[in-house]
């Protein structure tokens, strides 16, 4: 019978070899196969020797895992690695959740030993001074694994609960609402100059240290590689120093040698008023005054006893109809207890009260309330209407609106139609809905209209980003993403849904000038654009053989040069290794190309791994309908820090 082999899961800190543990380091030494991210196993490379090496990029956690189960039940000694600790947001977690699936047991499966490692939180403090100090939290930003609803939902609990904060994926080039949203949802608990530290590759090559504060913190760089340390409400800035006092000053003297409190009494309970055990006491001691005052007064009750059971007053007679007896009117203008009035006492964020809005100074004119940004859009909306700038139904329902006596000017049809679309339902809150709207592949000019309709649709609650492939990406919370999507594709917009789909994109054909290969263009995004994909995955057109928009650098590129169609498949855009694609036919007929493309993108779609980009799966099937893989020239390495 073959023997188990062990899985060792191992945390090697921020990434300096002294910071490295001894039983880390004997653990890489025993391996015999070490697994990890590409970046991790670059900064651990200078201590093997000779070990077997599987490395994968982000998003292959899972294959990793599994990698090192199948190798380890064959027998072998494998290291899976992390940065920081991996038992904190790496992978030993889930190596667990992958033995889990195949029903292992700690007796008779292969054995595993978790081997402890400095984690962000703690080496990012180390840098900044000593503001972990007092109670703290770990949250991560990113979405991609956790529902966004429950991130942000602890990140008002620790906010509210005055924990320090340590923020880990704050940002990343895809995600940067998140880490606003966290900064609005802590300002509504802390003081805008609560310190806040900023640590970039803490004990890396590219250390970089920042101190600001909650209010200040987003005007600085924050990315993947950055912890984000935010203090509580006692943390203090000195000497450029952050640091979260334990709470020493209030029962020792920090500036005298000789403390008021001899040893054997620091810790009686008369010593931390501030206890759990004096609240006990107190309330015990009140207690006893309670019972002997209710005991004293029992004989003085029992006169009134009879009087009260008849109905009758024992005072100064019955209170005229419609006002309170007496003594009731203090007991109703008392206000309820204030959270400070009973120690320990908590505040649910929906229990606050509304701030009051302040009266108006005498003799001064009340302020308008300001125009928010969905009416500013049907305002302009309306505008261009009356101007002839709208055609068609979208004129006369903006037109309409306009003139309707029943609506105010500012809050026509369509602002409507957008509460109704964001309106809360009884216990739920609008799902995010998110997608990429063009004007067309090849038209890269919004209108004033489309613009216009944008601002409306995004409302208060959304919001507009610009992407370089001329691509305006709208995310709005509602309820009906169907009626919204129809109002868009009505005002001539392309809408493609965001994240692993085909998308299709061309050049402006030099200003729709050199437009013989538009229809292509169009062809392609009615018939593959925004499908799913193993990966997001770029079909590019360009209009003609100077090739300035780059399709030769996509996944896909496709050049028309002469009354036909060049093809070009796996791009490598981004990154160190990063490589144009392979050429791999010239001349393709018009009415050929089409089909062949989209039978490469079918081919990529069934025989795809899961997030595995579309260079990788040319390389990995060698044949693409025809077209044969080469390998691309070895280029020059740079290696740059780059987090997971």
């Amino acid at each position: 019978m073959q023997d188990q082999g062990k899985l060792l899961i191992i945390g090697f800190g921020p990434g300096a070899m002294e910071h490295i543990t001894k039983r880390a380091l004997e653990a890489l030494q025993e391996s015999e196969v070490i697994i990890g991210y590409n970046t991790y196993v670059d900064l651990i490379r200078p201590l093997l020797n000779g070990q077997a090496i599987v490395r994968t990029g982000m998003t292959e956690e899972v294959s990793r895992a599994q990698e090192a189960v199948r190798q380890a039940e064959m027998g072998k000694k494998v290291a899976v690695i992390s940065s920081g600790d991996a038992g904190v947001y790496g992978m030993a977690g889930l190596v667990y959740e992958v033995l889990m699936e195949q029903g292992w047991k700690p007796d008779t499966g292969v054995a595993v030993e978790v081997i402890p490692g400095v984690s962000a939180i703690q080496s990012c403090a180390s840098l900044l001074g000593a503001p972990v100090m007092h109670d703290a939290c770990t949250i991560s930003l990113s979405d991609h694994l956790t529902p966004w609803e429950t991130i942000i939902r602890r990140v008002e609990a620790a906010a509210s609960a005055d924990f320090v904060i340590a923020l880990y994926n704050p940002r990343s080039g895809r995600r940067t609402r998140q880490i606003v949203e966290t900064q609005e949802m802590i300002l509504r608990y802390r003081d805008p100059q609560t310190p806040v530290g900023l640590v970039k590759s803490a004990y890396r090559e590219r250390q970089d240290v920042v101190m600001t504060t909650l209010e200040d913190m987003l005007n600085h760089d924050i990315g993947m590689l950055t912890t984000v340390i935010i203090g509580n409400s006692s943390t203090m800035m000195y000497e450029g120093l952050m640091v979260t006092p334990r709470g020493y000053q209030r029962k020792y003297t920090l500036n005298t040698a000789e403390q008021s409190l001899r040893p054997h009494e620091r810790l009686r309970t008369e010593a931390e008023p501030w206890s759990l055990g004096a609240r006990e006491a107190r309330a015990a001691a009140s207690g006893e005054a309670a019972g002997e005052s209710a005991a004293s007064d029992a004989s003085a009750a029992q006169p009134q006893a009879e009087p009260a059971l008849r109905g009758e007053s024992a005072g100064a007679g019955t209170a005229p109809q419609g006002q309170p007896p007496a003594g009731a009117g203090a007991a109703a203008a008392m206000p309820a207890a204030s959270p400070a009035s009973g120690a320990g006492t908590a505040v649910l964020a929906g229990e606050r009260p509304a701030p009051v809005a302040a009266e108006a100074a005498p003799g001064r004119v009340a302020e308008a309330p300001r125009a928010g940004a969905a009416a500013l859009a049907a305002e302009a909306l309306t505008r261009l209407a009356a101007g002839g700038a709208l055609a068609g139904e979208s004129a006369s329902r903006w037109l309409d609106a306009a003139a309707a006596p029943s609506r105010s000017a500012s809050a026509p049809q369509a602002a409507t139609a957008t509460a109704v679309r964001t309106a809360s339902e009884p216990g739920r809150k609008a799902p995010l809905f998110e997608v990429g709207v063009s004007p067309g592949v090849g038209n890269k000019k919004f209108t004033a209209a489309q613009m216009a309709l944008l601002a409306q649709c995004a409302s208060e609650d959304g919001e507009l980003e610009y992407t370089p492939e001329h691509q305006i990406i709208l995310r709005v919370p509602t309820f009906e993403p169907d009626s919204l999507v129809e109002e868009l594709r009505a005002a001539n917009f392309i809408v493609v849904p965001i994240g692993d789909v085909i998308k299709v994109k061309a050049c402006d054909f030099c200003n729709m000038e050199k437009d013989d290969a538009v229809p292509m263009a169009n062809h392609l995004q009615a018939v593959i654009g925004g499908l799913g994909a193993p990966k997001e995955t770029s079909v590019a057109l360009n209009g003609c053989g100077m090739a300035c928009y780059g399709a030769v650098l996509e996944d896909i590129g496709i050049v028309y040069r002469k009354g036909a169609y060049d093809l070009f498949l796996g791009g490598k855009k981004f990154g160190r290794n990063a490589h144009p694609a392979q050429p791999v036919a010239e001349g393709i007929p018009g009415d050929q190309i089409g089909g062949i493309v989209e039978r490469i993108v079918a081919d990529y779609k069934e025989k795809g791994h899961p997030n595995e980009r579309f260079h990788k799966f040319f390389k990995r099937v060698g044949v693409i309908q025809g077209f044969r893989h080469v390998d691309a020239p070895v280029t020059v390495e740079v290696n740059p820090i780059c987090g997971d």
